[in-house]
């Protein structure tokens, strides 16, 4: 039988993904008011929850990361700033301590020394490294979909669990990037906006707004650590071991997170601190779930469930 002739149009399909869709338009626009991402967001989730029985079960799988998305959005109503004082020069100076180049008043930070070192070939590189930290994650995601449903679902909640703590730690510690230091000064300005660093020498190489675009987009200047860019790849790369995914794939996505590390300090997004914290989350976050949350009957019954939900 046709999934056209079954109940996949029952009404109540319809109502409750109608009621969801207006529930997170109404609360998105008293948190933040009217963007057309939330259209666009919302359009994406009706659009395969109606379009065929795979692509619905694809995007209740894929939810986990809607809701991630929500989240971060939804912080743009409740500044990190707002609850604690923002770090700027203490962490610059910890960082010119501990990673510092140079000796006495020449010595640096490794982000004002790639500044004065900068390159076009390093600018397109780094460019190209820093659009894959949420392509890259997403793609793998819909890889292990298809291919390894449980696999998938620990990955996706090993991502989101990652996130909560980085979030957690960017409400306790407020962060200045290492490019408000170098723009601003040492002195707090709260809604500063989002700023592109060393990212808009890509755009101007080729003529784009890619990362500007993007950074306007952004939910806080001041969540600088820890780096969740940096956090991410590392995420992908544990999962591909445990997946064994194919050598030269490996590889690549070894060579992405290390790419994405540098990145992140060469463009002047994060300080080394910002990097080694992430890499530290993304530890924690993996070391959480696989040693604790998968080891708890209840956790192992509810995936199974979702399992048998979205497949």
């Amino acid at each position: 039988m046709s999934y056209r002739s079954s109940n996949f149009y029952s009404p109540k399909n319809i109502l409750s993904a109608a009621a969801v869709t207006a529930l997170y338009l109404f609360v998105s626009y008293l948190l933040i008011g009217y963007k057309t991402d939330q259209l666009v967001l919302a359009g994406i989730f009706n659009i395969f929850y109606f379009a065929h029985p795979v692509a619905r079960k694809f995007i209740l799988g894929f939810s986990i990361f809607i809701v991630y998305w929500i989240i971060f959005d939804y912080m743009k109503a409740f500044p990190n700033y707002r609850f604690n004082t923002v770090h700027i020069t203490d962490l610059y100076n910890h960082e010119k301590a501990l990673f510092g180049i140079g000796s006495g008043e020449a010595r640096v930070t490794p982000n004002e020394f790639w500044k004065a070192h900068q390159s076009s070939v390093l600018d397109v590189m780094t460019g190209i490294f820093y659009l894959c930290w949420i392509p890259v994650p997403l793609a793998f995601a819909a890889y292990l979909f298809f291919k390894n449903k449980p696999l998938f679902l620990q990955f996706s909640i090993t991502f989101v669990l990652v996130n909560m703590i980085g979030f957690i730690i960017y409400y306790i510690y407020p962060a200045a990037p290492p490019w408000y230091l170098q723009q601003y000064g040492k002195d707090f300005i709260a809604g500063t906006p989002g700023n592109t660093a060393g990212l808009a020498r890509f755009d101007q190489f080729f003529n784009v707004s890619i990362f500007k675009n993007l950074y306007a987009k952004g939910s806080n200047v001041f969540a600088a650590m820890p780096s969740l860019h940096s956090s991410y790849p590392l995420i992908v790369v544990y999962y591909e071991f445990k997946n064994r995914v194919w050598l030269p794939v490996r590889l690549v996505f070894i060579a992405v997170m290390l790419g994405i590390w540098f990145a992140a300090v060469y463009t002047s997004h994060h300080y080394v601190l910002d990097v080694l914290a992430g890499i530290t989350c993304a530890i924690t976050g993996i070391i959480i779930f696989q040693k604790g949350m998968l080891r708890s009957g209840w956790f192992r019954q509810l995936l199974h469930k979702y399992l048998q939900f979205i497949s």
